[in-house]
């Protein structure tokens, strides 16, 4: 169970990984188009300047208008076991399917239901449009419910035979037509029950509201806890996306209203205080810097500069684009201890900076939201905000770099450079070479995927393979057919988890181009196979 619902947390990274460079379009159209950047004259609605901006912003939001079509079409990518494309195909035609019939039954016995669907789709409606259906507002909480249902329809029938004379409606075209008949009583439960679900998230808003600090931090901490599970997914998604916090998710919610916040002299916590529980992105930028210095400066002195080479990128990544897998999993499986610790302060940051009066869209690095998104176009009004998490961040550097430094030497935590540990493991060349992106690279990656097939056990022994942000996910036959996880490190891995029938290869920012040479070579392998079997029956 556990490992099914990795690989769907898992599954969600793919259409989030959108949602960066959107956000940055959109932050950067609004600064654009707001008089106390740009001038009265270049603002004014009817000047070129304006609406030149105003015709890329439209194309920034995108993406965020239409975030169950994106997460339904998404989630197959990840949670298909083949053919991914004609799942995704498959469950884009199933969701519009379902909306179709939930607006046909609303509208005939919208009564019954207790759904006025006559009412405009607006906000607090409960309806909404998604490719111009009037239907049910189940945001992404809907659309990963039936993409995660059309998807295992196609893992069970996409390869079902057929009678010769029904040939036609093989693949895909099956998988619809079962679809298709499952998608009546979804929307029939859909209507029945979702009404309820969206008292109960209302509910859950007034309940977040009230608990202020104590919601921050316990929020804060469960997204950094879980984060060696996958499972943190399902924490953060629901608000940052989803209708947790605020209708429409935070993201969508603090982008629509950033020129109005901007703008105003309110304090930003009186405006949205529910921006308290995207503020995770500040350990990203402020503890990761405390726990390198801690690194670095418990490595012996003939090995920090092997060290740095190490921390230098990994924390990088973590400040500039909020990815910190790379330089929590270089301590995580020395010391689970000192991950604890971590989340601990992640949550205590977030919330001494929330009852400082700081809230915002902050869960990424600086240049896809803190910069664009936060600190650019709020200095103006907010820039006493700004300079208090700034002031609160150094603090906590600070805190994370003591602490660190403290239980490293107390319990002689053997983290990477210290004593005998195996640094080498972690060199700059090991780490750079696993993200360079030139022709060099390509092959290194070839290698190191044909190295990891091997050391799965080969073709054979993998049931599903899924990917995150920087971590292969792993379904097996046999966990005792892989082999040692020094044979994954030495390969690039930055480390290994197992659990069950289920390993986790950390692998780092390119594993989306390790997992596709994987599928790949299991692809040609399974082909060479079935070539042989029928030359040796021929």
């Amino acid at each position: 169970m556990l490992s099914q619902l990795q690989r769907f947390g898992g599954a969600m990274f793919t259409p989030v990984l959108l949602f960066p460079f959107a956000g940055i379009v959109v932050g950067i159209a609004i600064m654009l188009r707001n008089p106390m950047f740009v001038g009265e004259a270049l603002a004014a609605p009817d000047h070129l300047f304006a609406q030149i901006v105003h015709i890329i912003e439209e194309g920034g939001w995108t993406v965020f208008r239409n975030m169950p079509l994106v997460f339904a079409v998404g989630l197959p990518i990840g949670l298909a076991k083949q053919a991914q494309g004609r799942a995704c195909l498959a469950v884009l035609v199933s969701f519009l399917t379902w909306n179709y019939f939930i607006n046909a039954m609303g509208m005939t016995w919208g009564d019954f239901f207790g759904v006025d669907f006559n009412a405009d789709p607006s906000a607090g409606s409960g309806l909404t449009l998604i490719a111009g259906i009037k239907t049910l507002d189940t945001s992404i909480i809907g659309a990963i419910v039936i993409s995660g249902l059309v998807t295992a329809i196609h893992n069970r029938y996409f390869d079902k035979p057929l009678p010769v004379f029904l040939g036609i409606f093989q693949g895909s075209s099956f998988v619809v037509i079962v679809a298709f008949l499952v998608m009546i009583p979804c929307a029939w439960l859909t209507l029945l029950g979702w009404p309820k679900v969206q008292l109960g998230i209302e509910s859950l808003q007034g309940f977040l509201r009230g608990a202020g600090a104590i919601g921050v931090w316990v929020y804060t901490f469960l997204e950094r806890i879980l984060i060696p599970t996958g499972l943190h997914h399902f924490v953060y998604g629901p608000f940052i996306y989803g209708p947790a916090a605020v209708e429409g998710g935070i993201q969508m919610y603090w982008a629509q209203h950033l020129q109005e916040f901007s703008q105003s002299t309110e304090p930003l916590k009186t405006l949205f205080p529910e921006g308290g529980f995207a503020l995770h992105g500040n350990s990203k930028i402020f503890g990761s810097v405390g726990i390198a210095l801690a690194l670095y400066f418990t490595a012996s002195p003939e090995n920090r500069l092997k060290v740095a080479g190490l921390l230098i990128p990994a924390t990088l990544t973590a400040m500039l684009v909020g990815i910190t897998e790379p330089l929590e999993f270089t301590f995580l499986f020395i010391s689970p201890l000192l991950f604890a610790v971590h989340a601990v302060l992640a949550a205590t940051m977030a919330t001494v900076m929330y009852l400082c009066g700081v809230v915002g869209n902050m869960g990424g690095g600086l240049l896809d939201q803190f910069l664009p998104q936060n600190w650019i176009p709020m200095f103006h009004n907010h820039a006493g905000m700004i300079v208090t998490q700034i002031g609160i961040g150094i603090a906590f550097t600070a805190l994370y770099f003591v602490i660190f430094r403290t239980l490293i030497l107390h319990f002689n935590l053997k983290t990477p450079g210290r004593e005998e540990s195996e640094i080498k493991l972690y060199s700059k060349a090991d780490y750079q070479a696993a993200r360079q992106q030139t022709t060099a690279a390509a092959t290194h990656q070839a290698d190191q995927a044909t190295g990891f097939l091997q050391a799965l056990g080969g073709s054979s022994n993998i049931l599903s393979i899924n990917n995150c942000a920087t971590r292969l996910r792993i379904t097996l036959v046999d966990m005792a057919l892989t082999q040692d996880d020094d044979v994954f490190k030495a390969l690039g891995a930055h480390g290994v988890v197992r659990r069950g029938n289920g390993i986790q290869v950390i692998v780092g920012l390119h594993v989306p181009q390790v997992r596709d040479r994987l599928e790949s070579l299991m692809k040609n392998h399974s082909h060479l196979e079935k070539t042989s079997m029928t030359e040796a029956v021929s």
